[in-house]
């Protein structure tokens, strides 16, 4: 019986590539970010990245061995994209237990509990930080900068143009864009981030539908609000979230209008929280969120099929 992943593939892909070589793309795109992280951050950085990715290749083939499945943790490449991905959500100077844990119960709880690779309903990497946000509060929102002193992340400034470049200088839309601001390790190079999400898109391994419906969606709701467009797009995870976690194959609908509106939302539900929640980043759970609806959103906008009969009771 087919998975979500290989339902929701292009035909391209589909008939192209296997699941490691669609891992390998998403993990090769990643790399950008990773390196300006190390390079904005140096060697703590690196540690943090090298522990979840192998933090969750471990945790994940240990668990297929006690779950008496077969151990492919090794070789398809989905738990070392899920602890990249997780290690690039976390801020550079965390204790180094937070990446393994989180790594441990993305793969572990979030996954292989629910059936491993396809049968999980929200992206693992999101709920290993949506975790260690709930047990470690203060450590996962404590940032460090270029110069390696501790401070606010820019989000805390959101509202104000005016104390953004006070804090961080009046080019700070530059140094957020190329990678010279606070943030977790791989959300501070909007540039690098966009090379790896248009090698997804030439590969066609991602669908623009998603991450486009976000970002104008909550662009929009932004400039409704006064919050500078600039700085509700460059600042935080939104562009990380967008491309590589919101577009995730199996926990986001596969229907072309269905992806639309999973994007419009969590676009959404990203502007309310940073509006009025008491993070100033909502990306983790605006998409956990709609992750949840998704088989509502899919089941809402799949094509009806016109000319069948349908079978009497």
């Amino acid at each position: 019986m087919p998975t979500k992943l290989s339902v929701s593939l292009s035909p391209h892909v589909r008939g192209e590539l296997s699941t490691q070589g669609i891992m390998l793309r998403v993990f090769i795109a990643l790399l950008p970010a990773a390196l300006m992280g190390v390079y904005a951050f140096g060697g703590q950085a690196l540690w943090t990245l090298i522990l979840s990715t192998a933090s969750a290749v471990l945790a994940e083939a240990l668990a297929q061995k006690l779950l008496k499945r077969p151990v492919t943790a090794f070789h398809d490449g989905s738990a070392a994209v899920t602890g990249l991905l997780l290690g690039l959500c976390l801020p550079p100077a965390v204790p180094w237990y937070l990446a393994v844990v989180g790594s441990a119960f993305a793969v572990v709880i979030a996954k292989q509990v629910f059936g491993g690779l396809g049968s999980n309903f929200v992206n693992p990497a999101l709920a290993g930080r949506a975790f260690l946000l709930a047990c470690w509060p203060a450590a996962m929102t404590t940032f460090i900068g270029i110069d390696g002193q501790t401070g606010a992340t820019p989000l805390a400034y959101l509202q104000s143009p005016t104390d953004l470049a006070a804090a961080f200088g009046e080019n700070w839309r530059l140094d957020a864009f190329l990678g010279r601001v606070p943030g977790t390790i791989g959300e501070v190079s909007t540039l690098a981030l966009l090379l790896g999400a248009a090698f997804l898109l030439i590969s066609r391994i991602i669908d623009w539908r998603i991450p486009l419906s976000y970002l104008a969606s909550l662009g929009v709701l932004s400039v409704i609000a006064g919050v500078e467009l600039s700085a509700s797009l460059l600042l935080g995870g939104v562009v990380l979230s967008a491309f590589f976690m919101a577009t995730d194959y199996v926990t986001s609908p596969a229907s072309s209008w269905g992806k639309i509106v999973f994007g419009l939302g969590c676009g959404v539900v990203n502007f309310v929280i940073r509006q009025w929640g008491a993070y100033p980043e909502g990306v983790t759970y605006a998409i956990l969120l709609m992750n949840v609806c998704s088989p509502l959103i899919e089941r809402a906008t799949r094509p009806k099929k016109y000319g069948e009969v349908k079978a009497r009771a």
